[in-house]
Formats: C-alpha cells, sequence, structure tokens
C-alpha cells in the first residue's frame, strides 16, 4: 500500500515559506507579526538613529521612515492583526521624520503600547508617547533637549522664530499625549543643571513615570500583557455595539 505524502510536504513547504517571510521581515523592517490563542500582534523597533529626507553613512544603525509609515497603515487598515506593541532604543534623529512616525502611532485607532529600552531620546520622546499606553524599562533613559541643526544655518531672528515653532509642535504633541504639562516640558528641555556643554534634562525609568512622562515601568511581558488587556477590552465593546444588551 502506498501512501501520498503531498499534502504533508506541501504543507512543510508552506511552513518553510511562512518563516522565510518572517526573517526576511525581521532582517528588512525589523518588524514581526505573531500569533497566539490570545490574538495577533504587530511588533515595530525604532532603533538607532531615525533617518529621515537624508540618507545617513551605512555604518549608522537608523530607522528608516519610509518603512515604517506604511507598516503602519497597513497595520491599521488590517482585519488581522488585533495590536501593535512599539520597542524603542533610539538616539533621535529627523524630527520631521519622527514627528510624522508619532503622530501615525497616535491617530490609531489599532491598540498601541510602547516599550523604551536603552534609551528613548531627543525625537524618541514623542514617539515613546504617541502609543495609547507607554512603558519604560528600569535602566532606560530619555534625553530632552531642544532643537538642535547640523550644518550651516542663516543667522537672522527668523531662523530662531522656526526653531521655536518646531519645538512648540513636539511640547504640544508630548502634552497631548502624556500627562506632563507643556510648562513642566518645557523646563525640562531648556535645564542647564545636567547635561555637560549641553542645554536639557535626562530622566531614568521611575523619573519619567513620576513627571507623567510615560505611564509605567515595566518590561516585554508587562508591554505584552497590558496590549492584551486593551485588545479584549475592544473586542468586548464591539460585541456591546454587535449584541446590544436589552432592557
Amino acid at each position: 500500500m502506498q501512501f501520498n505524502n503531498n499534502d504533508e510536504n506541501t504543507g512543510q513547504e508552506q511552513e518553510q515559506q511562512q518563516q522565510q517571510a518572517r526573517n526576511e521581515s525581521i532582517n528588512e523592517f525589523a518588524s514581526i507579526t505573531t500569533k497566539s490563542s490570545r490574538g495577533t500582534l504587530h511588533c515595530i523597533t525604532i532603533v538607532g538613529q531615525v533617518e529621515g529626507h537624508i540618507i545617513l553613512p551605512p555604518q549608522n544603525k537608523t530607522t528608516k521612515y519610509e518603512h515604517v509609515m506604511p507598516q503602519l497603515a497597513a497595520i491599521e487598515e488590517s482585519e488581522e492583526i488585533d495590536g501593535l506593541l512599539v520597542l524603542l532604543n533610539t538616539m533621535g534623529g529627523d524630527v520631521e521624520a519622527g514627528l510624522a512616525i508619532a503622530e501615525l502611532i497616535s491617530g490609531m485607532k489599532t491598540p498601541t503600547v510602547s516599550l523604551v529600552l536603552g534609551g528613548g531620546h531627543s525625537i524618541g520622546v514623542p514617539l515613546a508617547v504617541s502609543a495609547m499606553h507607554s512603558f519604560i524599562a528600569p535602566t532606560a533613559s530619555m534625553t530632552i533637549h531642544p532643537v538642535r541643526l547640523n550644518g550651516v544655518i542663516v543667522g537672522v531672528p527668523q531662523t530662531f522664530t522656526y526653531f521655536e515653532k518646531i519645538q512648540d509642535r513636539i511640547i504640544d504633541f508630548v502634552a497631548a499625549n502624556s500627562k506632563i504639562k507643556p510648562e513642566k516640558f518645557r523646563e525640562l528641555m531648556l535645564s542647564t543643571g545636567q547635561l555637560m556643554s549641553d542645554v536639557g534634562t535626562v530622566l531614568y525609568g521611575d523619573e519619567a513615570v513620576k513627571i507623567g512622562l510615560i505611564d509605567e515601568v515595566g518590561g516585554l511581558s508587562d508591554a505584552i500583557d497590558c496590549l492584551h488587556r486593551m485588545i479584549d477590552e475592544r473586542k468586548a465593546k464591539k460585541n456591546d455595539v454587535i449584541h446590544p444588551v436589552g432592557i
């Protein structure tokens, strides 16, 4: 008696193709989608320097905004993905690109949770608070400082007015997406007592939570558990709408 192994071979090939696709997603876009009995999560990482309109040298570790933005749009539209986990370990980078990503995350209806690991510096601060709920590791740090510009600038009052407007945009966004007051954030941004030869403030895990910048101190399991709770609450609300309770 002979057995047909075509179905078994086809299943193995499909599994290998799916694993290959996951590996390519991690290598190319630093993202992955995971499925479990609790739901389907998509994880993206924002690491190194956020790259904007100018391509950085190849030796720099970067997060390209043109990779992240379409991913966010696809996640929001997807019927399969239940939640988004954003892992951050970034030194900052392009202000316009960072704010663009942060605005996209903050505008999502899909449950979102961020986790700062290592550092969430400069434009990494708006990125960290853009999620619906934010976590920071106990040893992680966040640097808040004024807007900087590399290269030659025109030394006229209009240039400094432009800087102030950009800073106002950052302050307004952070205040709107966290519990910190705009005045307090501006004070931290312009502090002269911490950074050598620079202006700004460095916050560590507990400090970032105490001032209302980040929601909780925690690790990966805390962030994932929180995200699943948010997913469950969203599903419960949808069920209530579909099947309203009668009086």
